[in-house]
């Protein structure tokens, strides 16, 4: 419900053109969930995830069969050479209208690699000027197949390497999404933090003034020296310069979250950060085993590898015997009327055999295959390292996040005492029972226990959106993480 309210005011906000005026708060989650809808790096995953879905789809559909209409008139008036019978030659005035129109189907056979084609055709000749004749010709079915017989099958790779890359590009888009809620966070305790230094600014400042003026009454009955009176002020004047630099801070943080969201310029934001957290432990061998089967790493080095040995199957196909077989047989006939070109059609046979046999290369060829057996070995290399470097990775952040939980509590412990204990050094103080020294220190203190809570907050969300990202897995809800809706 939150996140569709905050969805219709933003949208309220922007037909009305008051951004400048309105402040939006965000919690974590409204704030990722905004991130993973319309953050520019969000809408750029979608977009690289339709491309990969549509080469896919091209993929399959080149294993299907295909049907193409296809003609190419042409008209043809001048002079032309004619070869006679006794072998001169002799130069004519020609004037021709040729139509013809044909339609295929092809089917591409993995197996071989190879063309099966079935077709039919028909052409016609029109004599436009003198004799004005008219000729047809017709192929009323031909059946055909072409086929590489030694070499390359870029069909077969294809089989191996086009669903490795689709599945590849799903885990990335999961993953991408998942990093966008990672940055998200940052960006959102980045703006906590500010918020937080100017709350604390503005309190200490407060309370710099509020014991200035105490002191002086003190100051002016002795009860105080002017080393500690001057101390006091220095507080003051100290306060007023930290609230200054924390709310310009306040203001950077506030425009790069703006900008990761890709909210306009001018809106003015507030984040609420909440102080508890999910406490999770994770088991090292499940985030291992869902990680090597959800992340994209896998795939990609795997797809790695396959494309180098692809790049090995042509150098080596390509620098060697090349043998091309075509074949095709079917009925034709001729005729002065359309009738007459399809009857009693004739048998019709073709077959063609081409070879090409390198001879003299100079070593180019064998260079060639050296250069892709070593991207070969390069490939593989890469790969096991990536994959060692990947589970490292895996196990480093899940032993973090592990520990993380308990650091947030801690720190928020810490905080609470911090703050009790300057309350208590502030009174204390006042009372005339504690020294400047100790006052400060435990302002110093406080200030300190509550960053460092905010940022145990923030390490703890990023590094549950990071482990999310790299297993493709909810911890939290127990189930697998799927972005795609393509």
């Amino acid at each position: 419900m939150k996140r569709f309210l905050i969805t219709i005011h933003l949208m309220l906000m922007a037909t009305l053109g008051c951004w400048a005026q309105d402040t939006l708060l965000f919690t974590l989650s409204q704030a990722i969930d905004w991130a993973q809808r319309h953050a520019p790096s969000a809408v750029a995953a979608q977009h690289t995830l339709q491309s990969a879905y549509w080469n896919f789809r091209a993929y399959q559909a080149s294993y299907k069969p295909a049907v193409s209409l296809s003609t190419s008139p042409t008209f043809n008036r001048g002079i032309e050479r004619v070869v006679q019978p006794d072998g001169t030659n002799s130069f004519v005035h020609v004037s021709q209208l040729s139509t013809d129109a044909a339609i295929e189907v092809s089917q591409n056979i993995p197996l071989t690699g190879g063309n099966l084609f079935m077709k039919s055709s028909l052409l016609r000749d029109d004599q436009i000027e003198g004799s004005k004749m008219t000729a047809f010709r017709s192929q009323p079915i031909s059946i055909g197949y072409q086929q590489n017989l030694i070499g390359y099958n870029e069909m077969r790779w294809n089989r191996r390497i086009e669903p490795l890359k689709w599945q590849e590009a799903q885990k990335q888009y999961n993953e991408t999404m998942e990093l966008v809620a990672s940055q998200a966070s940052q960006y959102f305790f980045d703006l906590a933090t500010a918020q937080t230094n100017v709350d604390i600014a503005r309190s200490n400042l407060a309370s710099a003034d509020t014991l200035c003026r105490y002191a002086k009454g003190r100051y002016n009955i002795g009860t105080i020296t002017e080393n500690e009176m001057l101390q006091l002020e220095l507080n003051q004047l100290r306060e007023e310069t930290n609230l200054l630099d924390a709310d310009v801070e306040m203001k950077q943080a506030a425009e790069a979250l703006r900008n990761f969201l890709n909210l306009p310029t001018g809106t003015a934001l507030v984040v609420m950060p909440d102080s508890h957290v999910p406490t999770l432990e994770i088991p090292l061998d499940e985030a291992l085993e869902l990680a090597l089967q959800n992340s994209p790493d896998p795939d990609y080095y795997m797809r790695q590898q396959q494309e180098a040995r692809q790049n090995l199957a042509y150098a080596r196909a390509s620098t060697r015997l090349k043998a091309d077989l075509y074949l095709q047989f079917g009925l034709s006939q001729t005729g002065e009327t359309f009738h007459e070109a399809y009857r009693s059609p004739t048998d019709m046979q073709y077959a063609s055999l081409s070879l090409s046999v390198p001879i003299l290369d100079w070593g180019r060829g064998k260079g060639k295959r050296r250069v892709a057996q070593s991207n070969v070995d390069l490939a593989d290399l890469r790969a096991e390292q990536g994959m060692k470097s990947f589970e490292q990775n895996v196990m480093k952040m899940v032993q973090q996040f592990n520990l993380q939980s308990r650091r947030v509590a801690v720190a928020n412990q810490a905080s609470q005492t911090a703050k009790r204990r300057y309350e208590v050094a502030r009174r204390l103080y006042v009372l005339g029972k504690n020294t400047i020294l100790d006052l400060n220190s435990a302002i110093s203190e406080k200030d300190a226990a509550r960053r460092s809570f905010i940022q145990s907050l923030s390490t703890y969300w990023t590094l549950y959106y990071g482990l999310r990202s790299m297993t493709g897995f909810d911890f939290e809800k127990r189930m697998p993480i799927n972005w795609n809706k393509i």
